[in-house]
């Protein structure tokens, strides 16, 4: 996963998908990004509103997403933005 933190222009926080093909199916691409929405809804945006002014997140997937877990997919999101956000302050 690459993860990218900005300020948002808009008055809340945001979670952006970037799911390339990689020669996969559409089935396998449409299932990574319903796995990657629900994590950034139930687990990014929440922790991040509750921090202060509003940001943006954008995930862009890597060709090894495809094979990983929910779990690691979390695990990984998460943390990548943990540690850009530590980074900010």
């Amino acid at each position: 996963m690459e993860v990218f933190l900005a300020a948002s222009p808009a008055s809340f926080c945001r979670f952006g998908l970037i799911v390339p093909k990689h020669g996969r199916r559409i089935v396998d691409r449409n299932r990574l990004k319903r796995r990657l929405r629900e994590i950034g809804r139930r687990r990014i945006l929440p922790k991040l509103a509750g921090r202060g002014g509003p940001t943006d997140v954008l995930v862009r997937a890597r060709r090894e997403a495809y094979r990983a877990t929910f779990d690691e997919l979390a695990r990984d999101v998460e943390d990548a933005v943990e540690v850009l956000w530590s980074d900010e302050s």
